[in-house]
């Protein structure tokens, strides 16, 4: 039974709502409220989240876009080595803690630059300066311990090595990625390619493109070809791997590498297939060890330095900060004949460990041509890393002798008298006794000692020059002018700030202490004609392909012609037949003179033949405390002396240095009267006394011109022959004839002489009565007047001289011998 509604009997017609019946819901009446509104609030906080985070990232993005900034390059990217290179263009050495040399892109061969881009982005020009996915590939590799990833642009790739490091941090990647967009939008793609180029690691220790074609191919960027770039590119995704000539066995991935560089350029239609066909493995030179400063370069270098700053060519700061390529003057083959000539007559030589003396053995060493000006060879020292002190450029030890051409070419010059009016030439005659005073100077007394204090007695200048006869230089100095030999010495080519170059007569013996290099360059002037050059050391100086301006090259005249030549034709002597003979084994004409410094602690050569001046110098220095020591004893010889060791080391380095040149005569142009032999010394003879007694003292008759073996005799005199020398010097004072208000001088006579032996006739003890001479007969020739004769009763020398005046005391430490 059914009721009216239809419900079956007993049924209810209530049902609560989530009861519903069974049909389906109609899709156009809502559902429950509960279950509608979940799904679209988890959409909204997605949304939210979405945008959110896209609105921080921006921020972010905003941010470090402008709290980012292009930062200064890193220290080690502008760090840059300097290049030197001998005269001939190859390397000498390079200084500098990072071998990089950067280049302008014009530099760089269009095709080397395109290996590049096919090697590490070849849509470098059209893509933007980041790539995010790449970015976001790095950065999560990082995180998950995938190892080292670095940006995969060439921008971002400049950015880590100019302006970062190469940490691998999410620091340094987020600056990496603000700064690489900010330098593609402020920088040319060319711009930043040529900053990659210049700041990329290639292997063996070379930074930047221009470094690694002189280290895998010895040769500049500019003169890459396509092969050799492809190959230098491919070294680019790992250098120590692709390295074939340290690493053989990596070969074959080397040259796939290699292959893949070239096939790119193919795709890029940057090479044509048939050029790919062609091209061979361009096979590198093998490693070689890093040429640092060992041995001669670091001596080089650092002349060539002080060469620079000196002259205000480049401050000390900027060469520091590198990056300049540096052409010297220096001549590879010059420079190993040096140092072979130093190895065979000193180091070879040398026993510390026998002979104390020689620990304290340095040489120093520069020869220049005298035409050009230019240096040619620079001997520092045995080795720049165990003796840091260049011994070329040092300015602290006595040049000795070797100063004593510049007095006489100051003399020559200015046509300097001597105390009694004759001209100066080679044969004029002085006193070479030994301790004799100088006369004529106003300055404390000064008497310096001959070397071994040997009496030379009247002597020519062309004489006393063979033998350094320092009594003669220190009077000639006095006669010349001490302040004009100053200023001849300085003309030459000594520095105006040599240290102990005073105006007094002890200049002639050399108490300055100007370098080897200086000492070369005045003796060039010389063998020059007197004509001063331009001196220099270096060639050519360039930084960024620009190059620096030098000095202007050129000469002037430091003396005359005659002057200097009659100069040179005196220094000959010494060559051939004086101190120092042993410079002839050179095999061709040369002029030199020999030098000896106080306590022999150093010994000098300084000669040059037509073609080439040199100078050599041995130095006594202890290797520990740094003081000055003697060589006495050092090479197993009592006495080192300028013709010893270094006149050898001199004449090695010269024939070995100019072999192929055919030996060449001085053309020389000397003074009146220079080439003249000499007058006969003034002879001496005793009249009267007893012919019995010849025993004792010889006095003047030893000397050179007198009667030799001829004694004084008791109730005897000694007078002049025919030179009538005693005449003139009884009359004569120290400004000339007459003396200091005309009156005459006391007779000189022989136990006067200082330094002489005692046991000859000594003086009365009541002088007798002095009577004026008679004037020898007009008919007899007199001859060039000498300096005065010491008279009785000298003082002795004071050990200070305090009362000269500023600049012209006479040093205490000067040379006392050649």
């Amino acid at each position: 039974m059914s009721t009216s509604s239809g419900l079956p009997s007993g049924a209810s017609e209530y049902q609560p709502p989530d009861q519903a019946a069974w049909e389906p819901r109609d899709p156009t009446l809502p559902g429950p409220p509960g279950r509608r509104r979940r799904p679209r609030r988890i959409l909204r906080r997605l949304l939210g989240l979405v945008v959110f985070g896209t609105l921080l990232l921006l921020g972010c993005f905003v941010a470090g876009y402008l709290l980012v900034d292009i930062p200064p390059a890193n220290a080690t990217a502008v760090a840059q080595s300097n290049l030197y290179l001998y005269r001939d263009g190859t390397q000498l050495a390079r200084a500098g803690e990072v071998d990089r040399e950067n280049v302008g892109l014009q530099r760089v061969p269009v095709p080397v630059r395109r290996a590049v881009l096919a090697a590490e982005e070849r849509d470098f020009h059209t893509s933007p300066a980041v790539d995010p996915r790449a970015m976001i590939r790095a950065t999560w590799n990082t995180l998950t311990g995938k190892g080292r990833q670095s940006g995969s642009t060439i921008t971002q790739q400049y950015v880590k090595n100019y302006y970062l490091g190469q940490e691998q941090t999410l620091t340094r990647k987020a600056k990496e990625f603000f700064i690489a967009i900010k330098l593609g939008r402020e920088k040319s793609k060319d711009e930043i390619l040529e900053g990659y180029l210049n700041t990329s690691y290639f292997g063996r220790n070379a930074y930047g493109i221009q470094a690694a074609a002189r280290a895998y191919y010895g040769k500049d960027a500019k003169d890459l070809d396509t092969a050799e770039g492809a190959y230098l590119a491919s070294l680019l995704n790992a250098p120590s791997v692709y390295d074939v000539a340290a690493h053989p066995e990596n070969r074959p991935r080397a040259l796939a590498r290699w292959r893949y560089v070239l096939d790119g350029m193919v795709k890029e239609g940057w090479l044509s297939p048939a050029a790919r066909t062609a091209a061979v493995f361009p096979s590198p030179r093998a490693v070689r060890p890093s040429a640092g400063l060992s041995g001669q370069r670091g001596y080089l270098v650092q002349a060539v330095e002080q060469y620079l700053t000196e002259r205000g060519i480049v401050d000390e700061k900027t060469l520091a900060a590198g990056g300049f390529r540096i052409t010297t003057t220096l001549e590879r083959a010059k420079q190993d004949a040096f140092v072979e000539a130093v190895e065979a007559h000193v180091t070879s030589r040398l026993d510390p460990q026998a002979n104390p003396a020689d620990r304290y053995v340095r040489v120093g060493g520069a020869a220049i041509d005298p035409a050009s000006g230019k240096v040619v060879a620079v001997y520092g020292g045995v080795d720049y890393t165990r003796q840091f002190v260049n011994n070329a450029t040092r300015r602290d030890y006595q040049v000795g002798s070797t100063f004593k051409p510049f007095v006489l070419a100051t003399a020559l010059q200015h046509g300097a008298q001597t105390q009694y009016g004759e001209p100066i030439t080679p044969n004029t005659y002085y006193d070479g006794d030994n301790r004799r005073p100088v006369q004529g100077w106003n300055g404390p007394q000064y008497d310096p000692a001959n070397e071994d204090d040997t009496n030379y007695g009247d002597i020519t200048v062309r004489s006393a020059t063979d033998h350094s006869v320092n009594a003669v230089y220190a009077q000639m100095a006095v006669d010349a002018g001490p302040a004009r030999v100053r200023r001849t010495a300085v003309a030459l080519g000594l520095p105006v700030n040599t240290p102990d170059l005073t105006s007094s007569p002890s200049i002639a013996l050399g108490p300055a202490t100007a370098s080897v290099l200086d000492l070369a360059q005045a003796y060039a002037t010389l063998a020059n004609h007197g004509t001063r050059g331009t001196y220099t050391l270096v060639e050519k100086v360039a930084k960024d392909g620009e190059e620096l301006d030098l000095p202007a090259a050129g000469g002037h005249e430091a003396i005359g012609r005659e002057a200097a030549d009659t100069t040179t034709a005196v220094l000959r002597g010494v060559v051939e037949s004086g101190s120092g003979t042993a410079a002839l084994a050179a095999g061709r004409p040369a002029a030199g003179k020999t030098g000896t410094a106080e306590d022999d602690k150093a010994a000098w050569f300084a000669g040059y033949t037509p073609e080439l001046a040199t100078v050599v110098a041995m130095m006594g220095q202890d290797p520990e405390s740094g003081r000055q020591k003697s060589l006495y004893g050092a090479l197993g010889q009592p006495r080192i002396n300028g013709g010893g060791a270094p006149a050898e080391i001199w004449a090695q380095f010269t024939r070995d240095a100019l072999a192929g040149v055919a030996p060449k005569e001085f053309d020389l142009k000397l003074l009146p009267g220079a080439e003249e032999p000499p007058p006969e010394p003034p002879a001496w003879e005793y009249a009267e006394g007893d012919p019995e007694d010849t025993e004792g003292y010889e006095g003047p008759g030893a000397r050179p011109g007198a009667r030799p073996g001829t004694g004084p005799r008791p109730g005897g005199e000694w007078r002049p022959g025919a030179a009538g020398r005693l005449e003139r010097e009884r009359q004569a004072g120290p400004t000339g004839p007459g003396g200091p208000g005309g009156q005459p001088r006391q007779p000189w006579q022989p136990w006067q002489q200082p330094g002489l032996p005692q046991d000859g006739p000594q003086p009365p003890q009541q002088a007798p009565a002095q009577q004026a001479p008679a004037q020898p007969p007009p008919s007899q020739p007199l001859p060039l007047p000498l300096p005065v004769r010491p008279t009785a009763g000298t003082p002795a020398p004071a050990d200070d001289p305090a009362g000269a005046p500023p600049g012209d005391r006479t040093p205490l430490n000067a040379p006392t011998s050649p």
